[in-house]
């Protein structure tokens, strides 16, 4: 009796075990039958604000339903990672995070108790972001060496604006001010979009933004564009330098991405689903004149690729914080 009980057993683990098997690429199949929400760690209007937007439109038409950008801005995008840490790994509950996503727990391990691929399933990498170098139109400083020579004549007198404390505008300056021996001071907002606004106004001396809508702003004489970090000049500013013209190679090996990630335990039919279509998505000409149009670069990973990718950018990053010194928000 017990022999029998046993086999019996073993065999509901068993066909209970073929049945979940059987049913993840089911459920991959009739999936989405509901809105995806896809969450953004920063203010709307800012870099990947944009971007994320425009990929949902192309996911909303790919799957026949509501693909929802939800801002979450606070905390360099920790209260976003963390409802998405939290959500139900089913494929309903994305963010389209940026470098903070590496950053946070090397800047933060208290409060960002996360580990940046373990705990999370890579989706693909949809695009990298170059950064320029601005100023208010009107701003004293014409060059970004106007900028150097201040910082070294009055240490603490520059100001530069980010999107949060280890976003990609803290961390070039951060650069810059490393390669250059200068003190500057670093004024955090809640994302790219506010801290432009301030350095338009000329409240903030200059800052590194994701090269993602800021032409317009150029063109307009509302900013004025001092440096690139591409590796070679941008079609957009052709009269704009290079930082590596200007005697500071290297900025073109941080280019920040906008990868798209899901809870950790998300099935891999689904992840897998939503990756093709993020990769048709970039893929589609209509979307890459979008990109190109804002400055950022299709990329459009696989999840594998995308994996190896995340690797890779928190190893560079996490180099670059240790020789520049930079801090965490206290």
């Amino acid at each position: 009796m017990r022999f029998t009980l046993t086999r019996r057993l073993a065999g509901m683990i068993m066909a209970l075990g073929t049945g979940l098997i059987l049913a993840s690429p089911a459920a991959a199949q009739d999936y989405p039958t509901k809105p995806i929400r896809v969450l953004v760690g920063f203010a709307p209007g800012g870099p990947t604000d944009v971007i994320a937007r425009i990929v949902a439109q192309d996911l909303t038409a790919a799957f026949g339903q509501s693909v929802i950008v939800e801002n979450r801005a606070g905390a360099n995008s920790l209260i976003a990672t963390d409802a998405v840490a939290r959500a139900a790994p089913d494929g309903y509950t994305l963010i389209a995070a940026t470098l903070a996503h590496n950053i946070n727990p090397i800047l933060m391990p208290d409060k960002a108790k996360y580990q940046p691929i373990k705990d999370f399933a890579s989706i693909s990498l949809a695009a990298t972001v170059p950064m320029i170098a601005v100023t208010a139109y009107d701003s004293p400083m014409k060059t970004l060496q106007d900028v150097v020579a201040l910082a070294k004549a009055q240490p603490g007198v520059v100001t530069y604006g980010s999107a949060g404390h280890g976003g990609s505008a803290h961390l070039a300056a951060a650069l810059l001010g490393n390669l250059t021996g200068t003190q500057m001071t670093h004024v955090p907002f809640k994302g790219n979009a506010p801290a432009l606004t301030e350095v338009m106004a000329g409240r903030v001396t200059f800052m590194f933004y994701p090269m993602v809508g800021v032409a317009d702003q150029v063109a307009q004489k509302r900013l004025r564009a001092l440096a690139v970090t591409t590796p070679k000049r941008h079609p957009d500013f052709p009269n704009t330098p290079t930082m590596a013209e200007l005697g500071y190679p290297g900025f073109e090996d941080y280019t920040p991405g906008i990868v798209f990630l899901a809870p950790a335990g998300t099935p891999q039919p689904i992840v897998n689903k939503l990756a093709d279509a993020i990769r048709a998505s970039v893929a589609r000409p209509e979307t890459r004149e979008k990109l190109r149009g804002l400055g950022a670069v299709a990329a459009g990973l696989t999840p594998a690729e995308t994996v190896s990718w995340m690797q890779m950018d928190y190893d560079r990053w996490a180099r670059l914080i240790k020789a520049a010194g930079v801090k965490g928000e206290d």
